[in-house]
């Protein structure tokens, strides 16, 4: 999947004296590095789980909150700002999280290059940015490439669930996933905590949508 068209895009945010120290002293345990070799998910984890993938993890508020009620499942949350990695590693550390580890590094290259085919039981996509202007929408990350990679990294069965507060582009994720052959859409409701993007999209008016589709078997 060549991509020249990046879905984010690097802001320099203020990291505080805590975010820094975690970022300096947290990562060497719970951060794993960009690499062009598949994760040994085993190796990583110390056991052997489904995994689960969270792209865009923000804050990490509730990606820590899934992975502590979720301890059976391991998780990997993809964040590029340097705030977010910090405040998601303190949480790992604070709450004692054997089940979650961070990387710092483009989403759509860690699928294609860290991710075997058919390693993943889920993909998690919560609130990605919507790039509300009609020029910008070539930058939403959810294309149809996009699209046949998730799929081809889930194994049978596996889901991805994404959520959004912006209708259009909720419209935009369904079409493109509902076009992808591998994937069949989940009536079923997901339940997971809410996050602060959606929060501030619900006092803005915005209606929430989840959109769940499988992998076929």
């Amino acid at each position: 999947m060549k991509r020249e068209i990046r879905s984010y895009v690097l802001r320099q945010g203020r990291i505080t004296p805590a975010q820094q120290r975690a970022l300096d002293e947290l990562w060497p345990r719970f951060g794993i590095s960009f690499s062009d070799v598949f994760l040994n998910f085993k190796e990583k984890f110390g056991r052997t789980a489904p995994v689960v993938l969270e792209i865009g993890s923000g804050m990490g508020e509730s990606t820590a909150q899934i992975a502590q009620a979720t301890p059976g499942t391991d998780f990997i949350a993809i964040e590029v700002h340097g705030p977010g990695v910090g405040g998601l590693l303190k949480k790992i550390d604070a709450l004692e999280l054997t089940n979650l580890r961070a990387i710092r590094h483009d989403a759509v290259e860690v699928l294609e290059h860290m991710i075997a085919d058919g390693a993943l039981a889920g993909i998690h996509l919560f609130f990605p940015d919507p790039w509300p202007k009609k020029r910008h929408h070539k930058r939403r990350l959810v294309q149809a490439a996009f699209a046949a990679l998730a799929a081809r990294k889930l194994a049978p069965g596996g889901y991805l669930h994404a959520a959004t507060d912006w209708p259009e582009y909720a419209a935009q994720i369904e079409v493109v996933l509902a076009a992808e052959s591998c994937f069949e859409k989940e009536a079923q409701d997901r339940i997971r905590p809410i996050t602060k993007f959606e929060r501030r999209g619900v006092k803005l008016g915005h209606e929430v949508r989840d959109l769940v589709f499988r992998r076929k078997m």
